[in-house]
């Protein structure tokens, strides 16, 4: 009878994650308890997702002032809202009386934020607006309650935020990556069709598999498989802990009726990933964005688009439609498979998997950037 392997603890687990440091890593998959420790969820809520910068918007979900897009992250609720005089702000949406949210996960449009349970009212910059019979308390300062503000940053019109206030910014880790992109006219673009769904998932498994296309073979064989084959070589590049490149060959060029791309860029998907948890991937005229937010150890959010420049998104409404089905369906197979997988990991005979070198490049840097991120200062001069 095959014998139940122990689960490894914390520092096991962290032992195995400083091993992608070296410069031969192992060519191994995480440990399976790796998706499901609650202890290293925790410190990755904390010296992770409470750290980082995460894509939670494209600015024409934000383009007037009171609209808004509001996401949990890891247990932390978050609202970037458009203010009167055109400025972002990202904040919590939890009211400083009795601490009930101020929104609901989602998009919308508001001149304020008011709690539902008395009626306190906040600015779109957090400011109090409004606190019924609150005169009578004189320990009570209103012009000092304001809901606690995040770092938020815009880049080639996608919006990031930090819950640290403070963070390094992540536009010079970003500009790294620009001129790989620079043909695409990405700033110009415009949203055609975007989405919000939950996988049942841990978002290691899922960041997985964005690192690496020779899922493709199984999970696309219909959809992506003939146009971008799975069983391609990818080329990666290593800008920073926070950014990523990679370069998926096309099964034949493709042409663009406006843009001017160069042999790259038309025979590859070109793929930006930033640290820990978005990705977008270029190819003719279109761009298609993705950010996987955690919201508990085995969920997570997805939310994304497809977007194009306003020439197209005006005149090739079937083309669009077309884009959107098949961004779908594909989206409808990765979940399909990476919640298997997930269920998979939690098998008592579960071990860590070799790594084709088809998905190495791509996984190997993803878990070097994570055992940085968990590690902390002892990676310090890596």
């Amino acid at each position: 009878m095959m014998s139940v392997l122990t689960k490894p603890g914390l520092q096991e687990l962290l032992a195995d994650l400083r091993g992608y440091l070296g410069t031969e890593p192992p060519a191994l998959s995480l440990p399976p308890a790796a998706y499901t420790a609650p202890e290293l969820w925790e410190l990755e809520r904390e010296r992770i997702f409470s750290r980082s910068w995460l894509l939670i918007a494209h600015v024409d979900q934000l383009a007037a002032p009171g609209d808004y897009v509001a996401v949990q992250i890891a247990g932390e609720s978050v609202v970037v809202a458009r203010a009167n005089d055109g400025a972002l702000h990202a904040m919590s949406p939890i009211c400083r009386h009795r601490l009930m949210p101020l929104v609901e996960p989602g998009a919308g449009h508001t001149d304020a934020f008011t709690c539902g349970y008395h009626l306190w009212k906040y600015g779109l910059d957090g400011r109090l607006r409004g606190a019924p019979f609150m005169g009578g308390n004189k320990a009570f300062t209103p012009k000092d309650c304001r809901l606690p503000q995040f770092a938020v940053a815009e880049w080639k019109g996608f919006v990031f935020v930090n819950f640290d206030a403070a963070a390094e910014p992540i536009g010079d880790h970003l500009e790294l990556a620009a001129p790989q992109f620079a043909n695409f006219r990405i700033e110009e673009m415009v949203l055609v069709d975007s989405w919000s769904l939950e996988w049942r998932a841990n978002w290691k498994v899922v960041m997985e598999n964005a690192h690496e296309n020779y899922h493709v073979l199984g999970l696309h064989r219909e959809t992506l498989e003939p146009f971008m084959p799975g069983g391609s070589d990818i080329h990666v590049e290593h800008y920073s802990p926070w950014v990523l490149h990679a370069r998926i060959p096309l099964a034949m060029p493709v042409d663009s009726e406006t843009l001017e791309l160069n042999e790259i860029q038309r025979t590859n998907g070109m793929v930006l990933l930033t640290f820990p948890s978005s990705a977008f991937i270029a190819f003719a005229d279109q761009v298609v964005w993705l950010s996987f937010l955690p919201t508990a150890i085995d969920r997570v959010q997805v939310i994304g688009g497809v977007f194009t420049l306003p020439a197209l998104a005006g005149t090739s409404e079937a083309v669009a439609q077309t884009q959107a089905a098949v961004t779908a369906m594909i989206n409808e197979e990765d979940q399909q498979g990476l919640e298997a997988v997930q269920r998979g990991v939690s098998s008592r005979f579960a071990e860590r998997g070799h790594l084709s070198p088809k998905e190495q490049p791509g996984v190997l840097a993803f878990y070097r950037n994570l055992a940085q991120a968990l590690l902390g200062d002892e990676t310090a001069g890596r």
